[in-house]
């Protein structure tokens, strides 16, 4: 290298010397085994590298290896780290690495190994009298080990944020494809999925953690820990396979099916119920889902059904859990605009200013009918049951205890509940 092309040195500098030469020249002599030795380490020490194919060894990651050394050997000389546009290019390479899919373990490690076989080297050249200069270039590779490990991690952090900004900006637009009810063949391929012979489609409705409600926390922190929470056992429970819009309340989810929705067995049901409890649990929170299933050009349909089901659970007080229209096929009706609504909620109206016998009725009915059931629920005497129910057939005249009225009594229940939502 040219003089007036040399860099300059730090004031006072002194270039320390391993064997009565220049640390620098030192490395620079040796540049090509180093090279090998650096690869060699690497190879033998990080299976990932291995995996790479040899002309990407012998030629890109070696050309790396030697511009690490050099720039190296330049800080030897100078005292200086090495310029902005040498950690641009450490940046550029560890992106390189995250878009082929590499563990960021090892591209800093990769780092690590590369200075330590330098190090080595240096010290195997080492004699008696070289202690302080050895000291120095320690220092010098620390440092150096420091801006590079911080380059790295930051090029390679910034292309996978890129990467996943852009996989779910495909996915959306995959979601919004399907739920728009236009082909979404394309929208797949960009996503690089294919699609499903079917989906499950699930609306959450999710309620507060308590922390949300909590003196001296922020809500929207609590809110959206508890979302990060469902979201991670979600992806954990559908193998990051599902498509979904969530916040704090709730969204909408798409789980890929592996049949056609008409096949679909009655376990998948069951396995999906169970995604729900455990995301409910995972949140802190308890969660109100339906669900219907279509192929892909019927997500949109579902959907709506989907989000109908859901407020139908919701207006006739149903428990966390999942529900389908087969469910709820009395209430789902009965929340219908008609004639005959109106008229069956009046049958019990007279027990609407008696709160209590509206509630002995309800869980009367969601106890098969059992009268020991009942008044355990409502910490009551079975005598007391009793007369609550002669009280209702009173009132009414539908009698709980008579078959035939039973169906009508449950229908005004259902309308009853659904005039008041």
């Amino acid at each position: 290298m040219s003089s007036h092309n040399a860099p300059a040195q730090v004031t006072g500098w002194h270039v320390p010397t391993i064997g009565g030469v220049p640390a620098d020249q030192r490395l620079l002599a040796a540049l090509p085994e180093l090279v090998r030795a650096v690869l060699a380490a690497l190879l033998d020490a990080l299976p990932t590298y291995r995996r790479l194919p040899r002309e990407q060894v012998d030629g890109e990651l070696a050309r790396t290896t030697e511009r690490r050394v050099r720039a190296l050997a330049r800080t030897v000389r100078t005292g200086e780290p090495a310029p902005d546009e040498e950690f641009t290019t450490v940046r550029q390479t560890a992106a390189r690495r995250a878009e082929e899919g590499l563990p960021l373990d090892a591209v800093l490690l990769a780092h690590h190994i590369g200075l330590e076989v330098c190090w080595e080297w240096m010290t195997r050249q080492a004699g008696d009298g070289d202690t302080p200069g050895l000291l120095t270039l320690h220092r010098l590779l620390l440092d150096h080990l420091r801006q590079v490990t911080a380059a790295a991690g930051a090029g390679y952090f910034e292309e996978r944020r890129t990467m996943v900004d852009e996989r779910h900006a495909a996915r959306n637009a995959l979601l919004g494809a399907l739920l728009d009810g236009t082909p979404a063949d394309e929208a797949a391929a960009r996503a690089g999925l294919r699609l499903a012979p079917g989906y499950a489609v699930l609306v959450l409705a999710v309620a507060d953690h308590p922390d949300e409600h909590a003196d001296g926390v922020d809500r929207t922190v609590a809110g959206r820990r508890k979302l990060r929470r469902l979201r991670a056992e979600l992806d954990h429970r559908t193998r990051h396979s599902a498509l979904s819009v969530l916040a704090a309340d709730g969204g909408l989810v798409l789980v890929p099916l592996g049949t056609r929705p008409a096949d679909l067995p009655a376990a998948d049901w069951h396995r999906l119920a169970d995604t729900v409890a455990a995301t409910a649990r995972a949140a802190g929170a308890p969660v109100l889902a339906a669900g219907a299933a279509a192929e892909p050009s019927g997500v949109a349909a579902a959907a709506a059904l989907a989000y109908e089901v859901l407020d139908v659970a919701r207006a006739f007080g149903r428990p966390p859990g999942l529900y389908r229209l087969d469910d709820l096929l009395l209430e789902y009706q009965l929340s219908r605009p008609g004639h005959a609504r109106p008229r069956l909620a009046a049958l019990i109206e007279p027990l609407h200013g008696a709160g209590e016998l509206l509630t002995t009725l309800r869980t009367h009915l969601a106890g098969g009918l059992n009268r020991r059931h009942t008044a355990n629920a409502l910490h009551l005497h079975p005598n007391t049951v009793d007369y609550r129910l002669r009280r209702i057939a009173a009132l009414t005249g539908l009698d709980p205890a008579r078959p035939a009225d039973l169906l009508r009594i449950t229908a005004a229940v259902a309308a009853h509940d659904a005039e008041r939502a």
